[in-house]
């Protein structure tokens, strides 16, 4: 399937950036521009029943493996940056060896879906349909009212099927054996996905791991120049 995307920029060098689960490339309001000043072409891809992209038929076609092959049809060749956010970072590592960018970043993935009474469910997710403005504003309180607005809006398109298409990979081993290509893992702080064991596991297979103290898990909306910042000599 190909993906809507949005682009901004015109430079020589391209970035490709993946939203996570119930958002679209509108998280990206702010990293987007950021990187296309620093010279990049910027492009942010709508993953399959998220924002202006299409749908699956059903949760079947809501893998892993469908997202990173709607990547690498839609994605041109030449990438020098990836950057992928939770479900998006499980995508881009799905697709990152198939895509080659010169440089990946892994932006508190989602390459564990624990299991357990606190661990992955897909009806808490499909409740998310439901958020109004002022849900989405009482749960991330640092973010900007651009933000609140733009979650809220990607929420009302966004096909909750998604959630379950991911509950047959509750437990399963996601983590990437090794880094195809130089790749940085950004954390929030403390993270619910990546705990301290996991990224001492992850530095161990060759990953650089950055925190970016006190951010929630959407690092690059509760803390833009936090997050920014942990990219420096990445991007």
């Amino acid at each position: 399937m190909r993906l809507h995307t949005t682009t901004w920029g015109s430079g020589d060098r391209t970035a490709l950036l993946v939203h996570g689960i119930m958002a679209d490339h509108r998280t990206w309001r702010r990293v987007g521009p950021a990187l296309a000043e620093r010279g990049y072409r910027v492009v942010a891809v709508d993953l399959r029943g998220h924002g202006a992209s299409g749908r699956g038929a059903g949760p079947g076609e809501y893998r892993p493996e469908d997202y990173a092959d709607d990547l690498v049809e839609t994605v041109p060749d030449g990438v020098e940056l990836a950057v992928g956010h939770s479900l998006g970072a499980l995508v881009l590592s799905r697709a990152v060896e198939r895509l080659g960018p010169s440089r990946a970043v892994y932006s508190d993935p989602a390459w564990h879906l624990r299991s357990g009474p606190f661990g992955y469910r897909a009806e808490l997710f499909v409740r998310g349909k439901e958020l109004t403005r002022e849900m989405v504003r009482s749960l991330n309180p640092a973010w900007s009212d651009e933000d609140v607005e733009d979650e809220t809006a990607a929420v009302r398109v966004w096909d909750e099927r998604t959630a379950h298409g991911l509950t047959p990979f509750v437990g399963a081993d996601l983590w990437p054996a090794r880094p195809a290509v130089p790749s940085l893992v950004a954390l929030a702080d403390p993270s619910a996905l990546v705990t301290p064991d996991d990224a001492r596991m992850l530095a161990e297979r060759g990953f650089e791991v950055r925190t970016v103290a006190r951010a929630g898990h959407t690092v690059h909306r509760d803390d833009f120049d936090g997050f920014m910042s942990a990219l420096n000599g990445w991007i």
